[in-house]
């Protein structure tokens, strides 16, 4: 009798506003929650409202172990090199449109320019790269702290700052879980003089003049005063950036990698790495 009061409908409206713990616990009071909490439109919602971004490019999997996948506490180095790792957070998810990024470690605009041509301007200046091939669609981007991959000596205290975003679905992907996927570096970047911050931006090239980008290019606002050495990191729709403040040093040493569905495939994980020389 008691299952007849209840409706479907009302309920799964209901469930959408629910916080996952939530959910979890409504699910498990009942057999006919338990199925209700299960539908694909309620985890399409949560997930997207968590993530703070709107549906972009075609999901192959099911919403509830991609929201699973997002924030169940997995990162990259979870997969592969976990010896290597330190610490992490989450800086959040941002979309791609188009199938082109600007990957750069200098959050710094060209002097005067134009505004057609900030891109190339960029590449020429900066020692950006344009990485092509992206898939398309939702990305998480995270901010890793990992041993110094140069060398294997265990008494070594190096560590080096990774900005790394992958597509939302490639934690489900099983080529990328049993390692056949793998990275390659796609450029590297040697700073020969002391660096004031170890930056990192990843900005997708359809979107690289949108005015809500203007906020990444004005570190001012959101890097940290100069002593300040917790990095820092700034989220737009279609871009993802950190900085992290340095004391004295000799340069930097930046390296770009990419990892692609097999391959000839799209280009589904991205990392920006900076080592202190």
């Amino acid at each position: 009798m008691m299952e007849k009061r209840f409706e479907e409908d009302i309920w799964t409206e209901i469930a959408k506003y629910m916080e996952a713990k939530s959910l979890v616990m409504l699910a498990s009071t009942c057999q006919w929650f338990n199925k209700l909490i299960k539908d694909q439109s309620i985890w399409k919602f949560a997930c997207l409202r968590d993530l703070q971004v709107p549906l972009v490019g075609t999901i192959t999997h099911d919403w509830l172990m991609l929201y699973a996948s997002a924030f169940d506490g997995s990162h990259s180095y979870i997969f592969s090199q976990q010896d290597k790792h330190i610490d992490w957070m989450r800086i959040g998810a941002f979309v791609f449109d188009s199938t082109e990024a600007l990957l750069t470690d200098k959050l710094i605009l060209p002097v005067n320019p134009s505004k057609d041509k900030i891109a190339d301007q960029m590449v020429l200046e900066n020692d950006a790269f344009v990485l092509k091939n992206i898939k398309t669609g939702i990305w998480i981007a995270d901010l890793q702290l990992v041993r110094c991959p140069v060398c294997d000596v265990d008494t070594c205290d190096g560590t080096m700052q990774t900005l790394d975003a992958r597509h939302i679905e490639l934690f489900l992907n099983e080529d990328y879980q049993n390692g056949s996927w793998e990275y390659e570096m796609i450029g590297s970047n040697d700073i020969k003089k002391h660096s004031n911050a170890a930056c990192g931006g990843i900005f997708d090239m359809k979107h690289i003049t949108d005015p809500s980008n203007d906020v990444i290019f004005d570190l001012k606002k959101w890097t940290g005063l100069s002593k300040d050495w917790q990095p820092k990191a700034k989220l737009t729709q279609h871009a993802a950036a950190v900085s992290t403040n340095l004391q004295d040093n000799e340069g930097i040493h930046v390296k770009y990698h990419a990892m692609r569905a097999g391959a000839e495939g799209e280009v589904v994980s991205i990392r920006i790495s900076q080592q202190l020389l």
